[in-house]
Order: C-alpha cells, then sequence, then structure tokens
C-alpha cells in the first residue's frame, strides 16, 4: 500500500505568537534607548511592538523574563508625536507651499502640559495655545465657495470635536489659517477677552509601524509627563501586568519587537507499506501508533518539524498499490 505523508516545517526561534495578523513577539533584553531599540527591531524583526488588544498584553506577560531585567521595564511601539499638528480641512489644494506649516504660537507654547493638549485656540492678540481639546468655547468655520474664502465666528460655546462637527455640517471646515493676512481676519472677530477654536489639532500617541490601533492599557495617572515635555516614550511595566506609562526617551531599557510568522515549508512524502491482510491501515489507532513511530525516528532533527498524514479525495489515507503485469505474470508462474 501507498501513502502520502504531510511533513511541516517552520523556522526555529524562541519567540510568543499573536493571532493579530500572525505576528510573533520578541524580548530583546539588552537595554536600549527608544531611538536605538527601534532601529534594532527594523533592522532585525520589523518594528518594536504595537499592542493591540489584551490578548496581546497576556501572551507579553506571559513571555517575560524578570529574572534577565534590571527594571521591570521595557520599550512597546508607542510614542508621543508632539510635531503631528494637522489642520481639519485636509484638501491640499486649498494650501499654497508652506501654508500648511504656518504657526502664530505664543512663546513657551505648544508645551503639551500633562500630555493632554492637543488642540488649539487663538486668543484676542492673535496668538496661538496648544490646550485640552475636552473644553467649551466659542469658535471659528471656514466658509470655502471658490476662490471667496470667509471666516465665521459661531458663538455657541463647543468642545473641539463639537466646533469641527458643526463647521462641517454648516460650512466648509474648523478654521485654517494660512497666513498672516487670514489670521488678523480672525483676529477681528475675536470677541474681547475671548479665545476661540482653530481647526490645528495634533494625532498624539502614534505606533512606530503606523498602525491605527486605538487599544490602550495605562496605569493609573499615566501617561502624567513629570518630566516637563520630555515623557514621550512609552514603557510597559511587567510588575503591573504589563500596564503602560510614559517616560523619557533618551532612558535605556529592553525592549519587545515583532515580526511576521515564518513561512511553513510543506513537504510531502510517499511511503510504501507492506502488511498483511488482516491490518486495517485505515483505522485511527492504527494511524496513529504509525505517525507517532515515524515522529520517533525524527526526534531530535528539528523541534519545528510537524508530521501528519494526507488523506486522499475519499477521506481515505492508503491506498492499494495496482500490480504491474510483470508482476501479475510472476504470480501466474509460481
Amino acid at each position: 500500500m501507498d501513502v502520502v505523508l504531510l511533513l511541516i516545517m517552520a523556522a526555529p526561534g524562541l519567540c510568543a505568537v499573536s493571532s493579530h495578523a500572525e505576528r510573533q513577539f520578541h524580548f530583546i533584553y539588552d537595554p536600549k534607548n527608544m531611538t536605538e531599540a527601534q532601529s534594532y527591531c527594523r533592522e532585525k524583526y520589523t518594528d518594536l511592538v504595537t499592542v493591540h488588544n489584551m490578548e496581546d498584553v497576556n501572551t507579553l506577560n506571559n513571555m517575560v523574563d524578570l529574572s534577565r531585567m534590571k527594571d521591570p521595564l521595557t520599550w512597546i511601539g508607542l510614542y508621543n508625536d508632539r510635531d503631528s499638528w494637522r489642520w481639519s480641512l485636509s484638501d491640499r489644494s486649498f494650501y499654497r507651499p508652506g501654508e500648511t506649516e504656518f504657526r502664530l504660537w505664543t512663546l513657551g507654547q505648544p508645551n503639551n502640559y500633562k500630555k493632554q493638549q492637543h488642540c488649539t485656540f487663538i486668543n484676542p492678540s492673535g496668538r496661538w495655545w496648544d490646550v485640552s481639546c475636552e473644553g467649551s468655547r466659542l469658535s471659528i468655520c471656514l466658509d470655502v465657495r471658490g476662490l471667496n474664502v470667509t471666516f465665521v465666528l459661531i458663538n455657541i460655546p463647543m468642545t473641539w470635536t463639537e466646533a469641527q462637527s458643526y463647521c462641517r455640517a454648516n460650512y466648509t471646515d474648523l478654521a485654517s489659517v494660512r497666513n498672516m493676512a487670514e489670521s488678523q481676519k480672525i483676529q477681528d472677530l475675536v470677541p474681547y477677552r475671548t479665545t476661540v477654536w482653530i481647526g490645528l489639532s495634533r494625532d498624539f500617541w502614534k505606533w512606530s509601524d503606523g498602525s491605527n490601533s486605538t487599544f490602550s492599557f495605562w496605569e493609573a495617572g499615566e501617561p502624567n509627563n513629570n518630566y516637563g515635555n520630555n515623557e514621550a516614550c512609552v514603557v510597559a511595566y511587567f510588575n503591573s501586568s504589563g500596564q503602560w506609562g510614559d517616560v523619557p526617551c533618551g532612558r535605556k531599557y529592553p525592549f519587545i519587537c515583532y515580526s511576521p510568522l515564518p513561512k511553513q515549508e510543506l513537504k510531502l512524502f510517499k511511503l510504501k507499506v507492506k502488511t498483511s491482510s488482516s491490518v486495517d491501515l485505515d483505522d485511527p489507532a492504527v494511524l496513529e501508533n504509525m505517525l507517532l513511530t515515524i515522529k520517533q525516528k525524527l526526534k531530535g532533527l528539528d523541534e519545528n518539524i510537524q508530521v501528519n498524514w494526507k488523506k486522499q479525495p475519499d477521506g481515505k489515507v492508503f491506498y492499494k498499490e495496482k500490480k504491474t503485469k510483470e508482476e501479475e505474470k510472476t504470480k501466474e508462474e509460481l
């Protein structure tokens, strides 16, 4: 009888597997700063790890070897992009070269106090401040009709997000300020001792690999930016179930990389088996015992080898080999 054996081989390596997009994690215990860790991961693997869910957190908690760490902290791929300011109106045709970068910050701004200031208002003197997006204040909408650009004061206190939705529903968008002339037009609209929202905000926490994962697992009180505006990178505290905290990027810690799962190599081997007619080779117990014997023979060659039977279209593993005419003739002569 003939049978086809399916041999599966995967590349070896010490890693833990994540179900998200078939990734594997790699703990690197040689301490590096955030920039060095990022470069290492990109050179050796894919990037610093992105944590997508609690399953990833649990996998990392089960994988970490605290005995190899001076402090129970490791870099993950999350960081605070302090320079990611963007206008709410993203249409590039609205801006001439350099106009998306126009800024009129007050001295000392933006400072991202407590890592919570991601939106922008204009004060009566025309200067800009970064503040939390949650406060309520008046806003300036932008109304674009062909080449005609108009600014509209909205006398309804709203959060930045509410103001953005209102402007988009009733005009074009929250105001973009492209130059000094437009800044003056807005300043002329701002009531005395009042501040107003404009459309500048920033994408704050970002993942090193550009992932759009919104999952977070901050430790209580984090992020706190205890060192002024310097805590722009994130570690996982493995003495606290892998919860996160913000720390200065220049500190040196172990780190976690990720990479895709290695491709499996499939090989098919055809076996020829001689047996007495009383043995049922389709009996699951017989198949299991034969497979166990084969695995024992392969033991020690590669721990990543998996062996399985390949079933035929009819569900059977073995099939009888048809005898050749020469074999039939020999049998008749005997």
